[in-house]
């Protein structure tokens, strides 16, 4: 980013944005000043007179003085990394640039930066010869996660008795994108994963469709003998078929956003827990080969990279991670009352492995998250209960211990694990690969 700092007379705002710059200390010399050049008339005190005058022009000298300064400086931040997890730190770098042909005085040089991130940090930098730069660098960090907005930068400059102060701001800002902490997970065998990907006994071919007839672009590693010369003559560059891609296991994370089934907020309450379990699963599911989409009560999956939500293989599956973690930054509450959009969802049965973070349920939401399980090919469950997280009573009434959503889960063929306050994910995730299955569910491994 870059900007300029005060010019000459012409420029926005002028003189008068200039005298609005007097300190505190400008105005009590010019009132003095107007003061003492009053009462010397009045009492026909010429020495009195002299030093009105002198209080009152200084002020004015250094306005006109620091106005008239055309100094051109050009500013740049470098954020390292974009993205962090909750907790971690990331370093910004400031770095000033004097690209005018004089020299500048004293620069005080202030980033805008949310509360969250820490302290508002400040720097003063010395005079900063013709081409000359100076480099700065300062880190924040998070408990939240969320998306926060560096910048504007701000330069101010000063005269040397510190009468004048001249404020002015760059144009451009970046973003740092704080996203759940996640933790590594052991391979476990879980139920009703297909095969394909990861650590199956077996890989069958993709099933027939566009996705397979339509060629795509050549990328480096491609075998030449997959060059679909028809389409390379039409685009002018070189295609290669698809039809021997196998398929990929699919699994589906689903998280339960509704503000009526949870209690509290905070780094530590249950809603933080259960988004940084899902980033946590999702990241593993990734990293075993899976092909992975996030869903929420809202019945919208995240952005994907391939049809419905569901991430790509390759590179495409790094893009599509880090859009999910994206996601999981910003997610809130929602003002769902139900489940009935992510049952709509996934009403295609081709699924694969779903894996469910629930809040409080009542009846009715306890009933249509059992019915999920018979719309896909595997179910895992990990339920929280606002009571034993804050030991207030729930937000939505009607709501059913958590010892009788879990048997009533279980019946209908989940996997499904109580998430006390307190246990790590990586704990409960080992013992999914050990808790008592429903029926019809066959093994696999994750």
């Amino acid at each position: 980013m870059s900007a300029g700092a005060p010019g000459g007379a012409g420029r926005e705002g002028g003189l008068r944005v200039a005298l609005s710059g007097l300190t505190t200390r400008g105005r009590s010399f010019l009132a003095a000043g107007v003061a003492a050049t009053v009462c010397a008339y009045v009492l026909g005190q010429s020495d009195l007179l002299r030093v009105g005058l002198l209080l009152a022009v200084l002020p004015l000298i250094c306005v006109y003085a620091l106005h008239r300064t055309r100094h051109r400086v050009t500013g740049s931040r470098r954020l390292t990394p974009l993205r962090v997890a909750a907790g971690s730190e990331a370093r910004v770098q400031l770095r000033m640039d004097n690209v005018s042909r004089l020299p500048t005085g004293l620069l005080m040089l202030q980033d805008r930066v949310p509360y969250v991130l820490g302290p508002r940090p400040r720097f003063v930098l010395d005079r900063v010869e013709p081409g000359g730069r100076r480099e700065v660098s300062y880190r924040v960090r998070s408990d939240l996660r969320g998306r926060y907005p560096l910048g504007p930068l701000q330069l101010r400059l000063n005269d040397p008795f510190g009468l004048v102060e001249l404020t002015r701001s760059f144009s451009t800002y970046d973003t740092l994108t704080v996203v759940p902490r996640t933790e590594p997970l052991p391979p476990v065998r879980l139920t009703g994963e297909s095969s394909g990907y990861g650590d199956g006994n077996q890989r069958s071919l993709a099933l027939a469709g566009d996705d397979d007839v339509i060629p795509r672009g050549y990328r480096y590693g491609d075998d030449l003998r997959r060059v679909h010369w028809r389409s390379t003559a039409r685009y002018g560059e070189l295609m290669v078929r698809r039809e021997e891609q196998p398929q990929r296991a699919r699994a589906t994370v689903l998280l339960d956003t509704r503000r009526l089934a949870y209690v509290g907020a905070g780094p530590d309450s249950a809603f933080e827990w259960a988004v940084s379990a899902a980033a946590s699963t999702l990241v593993h599911l990734l990293e075993r080969g899976f092909s992975a989409r996030l869903l929420t009560d809202t019945g919208s999956p995240a952005p994907g990279e391939a049809a419905g939500g569901f991430s790509a293989g390759g590179q495409e599956a790094a893009e599509a991670a880090g859009l999910m973690m994206d996601t999981l930054a910003v997610v809130g509450f929602s003002d769902g009352a139900g489940l009935s959009r992510a049952y709509d969802a996934v009403r295609g049965g081709n699924e694969g492995l779903l894996i469910a973070f629930f809040g409080d349920l009542d009846d009715v939401q306890t009933e249509l998250a059992a019915k999920l399980r018979r719309r896909s090919g595997g179910a895992l469950a990990f339920v929280l209960d606002s009571a034993a997280w804050t030991g207030l009573p729930p937000a939505a009434p009607g709501v059913l211990p958590v010892e009788e959503r879990l048997r009533r889960l279980r019946h209908a063929g989940w996997t499904a694990l109580a998430a006390p306050p307190g246990v790590a994910f990586g704990e409960l995730w080992r013992m999914a690969g050990n808790a008592p299955t429903g029926t019809g569910t066959s093994g696999g491994r994750s």
